[in-house]
């Protein structure tokens, strides 16, 4: 019988659009199973009906449809400031009960923008530019759903425009239509996808043969320091031994230049290798960064619930088999 395994995760870096942490006690089928879940099975709500009232810009409505349905839709729960899962506040649209749409299964966007109306009001300097449409003239009826629009305040502040671009208009131009938003999940369409990134990297385990190092001159252990393009290894400045940086485990990628290097060191080719580094079996390193839809933690969370309802399911259909 296999041995029970106990995963545990330790977070390194944790901002609410970025997560960066370790998952550990475990093998890659868990690791691969967390991060295509992440992926492709967290839900999250993304516009995908659109009805136009009128449309005279340069885009069709195919085009402009596509571009709200890319937008990330956020939920953010009653009394919490985070991007939240929306699982519980929302039907799938194919499971409710409702004829067309509903509050319990869709949220409504309306966007009204005519260029002739809005143009008046801006600046001088700025009147005889095209309007820029963005998420910003997307007015939700339910108070707990809008677009995201920036990531972060950084973000917010280098950009040129107050939210996502949707389309620009010009004299005599006009936008006006209703958008639907439903819950989703990625596996449907790549616009329910929480994440932009979401990866893993197998922790380095650096081991240095120390007796076998002070065969070494000080040149030599430099040379081997320089060899390494991912610098993982640094001088002692007290001792002069070879040591592993502080952060090895994010920059070791990389590490067939510092094998060249020590292999033509070696008297014999059979010698011990004065550095190794090996890839971790149970021992992952994450990066998950999200899209805007939902914070980089809830996404974890989130993920992590849906693989403990796929588990249990799957205990629930073996013990039917039993019976």
């Amino acid at each position: 019988m296999p041995q029970q395994r106990f995963p545990k995760v330790e977070i390194l870096n944790i901002t609410p659009h970025f997560i960066q942490f370790i998952l550990s006690e475990t093998d890659t089928s868990m690791a691969n199973a967390l991060r295509r879940i992440m992926i492709a099975e967290v839900p999250t709500l993304a516009i995908d009906l659109v009805e136009y009232a009128e449309n005279s810009s340069v885009l069709n409505d195919e085009y402009i449809a596509h571009r709200l349905g890319l937008i990330p839709i956020r939920y953010t729960p009653e009394g919490s400031l985070k991007g939240g899962d929306c699982h519980t506040a929302f039907l799938p649209h194919r499971e409710c009960v409702c004829f067309d749409r509903c509050l319990r299964c869709s949220v409504e966007f309306e966007l009204d923008v005519n260029f002739d109306k809005f143009n008046p009001t801006r600046p001088d300097q700025e009147r005889d530019l095209p309007l820029t449409v963005t998420s910003r003239n997307l007015i939700s009826n339910n108070t707990l759903v809008a677009p995201a629009h920036f990531l972060s305040e950084e973000e917010q502040d280098e950009s040129h425009d107050e939210g996502i671009s949707i389309v620009k208009l010009g004299p005599g131009q006009h936008l006006k239509l209703k958008a639907f938003a439903r819950m989703g999940i990625s596996k449907e369409h790549a616009k329910w996808c929480p994440v932009a990134v979401a990866t893993y990297r197998f922790w380095p385990i650096i081991t240095i043969n120390q007796e076998a190092c002070n065969m070494l001159t000080l040149e030599q252990k430099q040379e081997l320091v320089d060899a390494c393009p991912d610098r993982i290894l640094e001088l002692d400045e007290i001792t002069g031994n070879l040591v592993a940086v502080e952060n090895a485990y994010e920059m070791a990628t990389f590490t067939e230049d510092l094998k060249v290097a020590q292999n033509a060191m070696k008297k014999r080719p059979e010698d011990d290798d004065f550095v190794r580094v090996v890839q971790s079996t149970d021992r992952f390193v994450f990066s998950v960064e999200s899209t805007g839809a939902m914070d980089a933690e809830e996404i974890l969370m989130s993920a992590l619930r849906v693989l403990k309802d796929r588990l249990n399911y799957l205990a629930a259909e073996v013990e039917k088999l039993k019976d």
